[in-house]
């Protein structure tokens, strides 16, 4: 991990009519880095990652990438930084294969028509690059994956457009043990690559097992945001969750989330 973070949001503030939904949340996400983003139903971290990725206006409040300000009007900017996210519904098409799968709508073209060999040709290497032996074939259809290989296909899209952030939402979820590791391993494997990866869960094995960082919210609150060490326990990150406070870590005033 770099002492700079890549991605940082300052005093992000954002409100749905009357509900105030984030609270000056301050977030960072280092290259080289899993920084794990964890909180009850509610807490705001669906809020807060469709700000990050130009979903939402943010209220008030600043965003940086790599170290310069940066306004964004919706995702299509976003995605021209090189900060890419893989939603829990993985966003696939089940009747196409893995290779227009990862290139639906940024085909490539030679001639007027579709260069297939170069895509072909792309996809393995990227699934080579993060040591995925799970997949056959690249021009196996979707349907015929599993759930862990379907979430291997969709962060391999993600990171398919050299991108430097990539953002998780419970890439877990619904996958049984073996899947679980294969995916966990993938996820370690972005950060060693010097991605910066934030993972999204509510599964605390799975965030002691693959995280470095993280960052625990609170009714719309950042609760705190620490490194995962040998003697981080799952006890003080459910604690963060539920009570938004643990022993002298979290916010003075949990109960009026303040």
């Amino acid at each position: 991990m770099t002492d700079a973070p890549i991605l940082e949001a300052h005093g992000v503030n954002k409100s749905f009519g009357p509900v105030h939904v984030l609270h000056d949340v301050d977030f960072r996400v280092y290259p080289g880095t899993v920084t794990a983003l964890i909180g009850d139903n509610g807490a705001g971290k669906t809020t807060l990652i469709k700000c990050i990725t130009g979903i939402y206006p943010v209220d008030s409040g600043e965003f940086r990438f790599e170290g310069k300000p940066v306004h964004v009007s919706g995702p299509k900017d976003v995605a021209e930084l090189g900060i890419e996210v893989v939603y829990q519904d993985l966003a696939l098409c089940e009747n196409l294969d893995i290779v227009q799968n990862l290139f639906l709508g940024r085909e490539r073209l030679k001639y007027g028509l579709l260069d297939e060999p170069s895509m072909e040709q792309a996809a393995r290497d990227t699934l080579a690059s993060l040591s995925v032996r799970t997949v056959k074939s690249v021009r196996q259809k979707v349907s015929s994956l599993s759930g862990g290989q379907r979430q291997t296909v969709a962060i391999a899209k993600a990171v398919l457009w050299n991108s430097k952030v990539v953002l998780l939402d419970e890439p877990t979820a619904a996958l049984g043990v073996a899947q679980t590791k294969q995916v966990l391993d993938l996820v370690r494997r972005l950060a060693d690559a010097g991605l910066g990866v934030v993972l999204i869960s509510h599964n605390m094995n799975d965030v002691l097992q693959v995280s470095d960082r993280v960052c625990a919210m609170y009714l719309g609150r950042v609760a705190a945001d620490v490194p995962i060490t040998s003697d981080t326990r799952r006890e003080f990150l459910v604690e963060l969750i539920t009570a938004g406070r643990s022993g002298d870590v979290g916010l003075l005033n949990a109960a009026e989330g303040v």
